[in-house]
């Protein structure tokens, strides 16, 4: 008999079809370390001047060197994900130990409006994608979506860098560590 009612926390630690449950495969990948990038893309069709988007992200990295690609990945349905479905221009702003608050509050579920999250936040835009990128971040990154790829519950984002720029700028960067930001030092 099939059961249609949501799976309970206890319920978690039942293996999938691999073997492996959701605790064990979430508690093995909190001890690898990535660094903590803000993702964001303007949506020119949220309200009469466009909506920033942003969001935190830590499954990041670079794909290619020719061409220039790099790699985010987005929850499936997420406001993001919808965004990108149909907006090709975002941006990354690879953030510095000094920027921890911009990390939690656009990692925060159930959280307020987009455009109240960038409210009080200094940004430049993006010249390729009119996408917000912030200042005193450690490297920006203004991308093209070439391609994206349904794993999971995710979708990757694979996107051709349009511009790259690394400031010099003081601070290491910020990382995500057994479910904790953290500073390298």
């Amino acid at each position: 008999m099939c059961s249609t009612t949501p799976s309970t926390p206890a319920e978690s630690a039942v293996p999938h079809a691999g073997g492996v449950s959701e605790d064990e495969f979430r508690a093995a990948l909190s001890r690898f370390t990535a660094g903590v990038v803000l993702v964001t893309a303007h949506d020119p069709e949220e309200g009469p001047r466009g909506e920033d988007v942003g969001m935190t992200a830590t499954a990041f990295m670079s794909v290619s060197l020719d061409p220039p690609l790099v790699m985010v990945s987005v929850r499936n349905g997420s406001r993001m994900d919808e965004l990108l479905e149909r907006q090709p221009h975002w941006a990354v702003s690879v953030l510095s130990d000094a920027q921890r608050h911009i990390a939690g509050r656009f990692a925060m579920k159930g959280r307020i409006s987009d455009r109240l999250l960038f409210q009080d936040m200094t940004v430049a835009r993006g010249a390729h994608t009119d996408a917000p990128l912030a200042v005193g971040a450690l490297a920006t990154l203004e991308c093209r979506t070439e391609q994206r790829v349904t794993a999971g519950d995710h979708t990757l984002v694979v996107g051709r860098v349009l511009e790259a720029s690394a400031p010099a700028g003081e601070g290491g960067p910020l990382t995500y560590y057994r479910g904790r930001y953290r500073t390298l030092g």
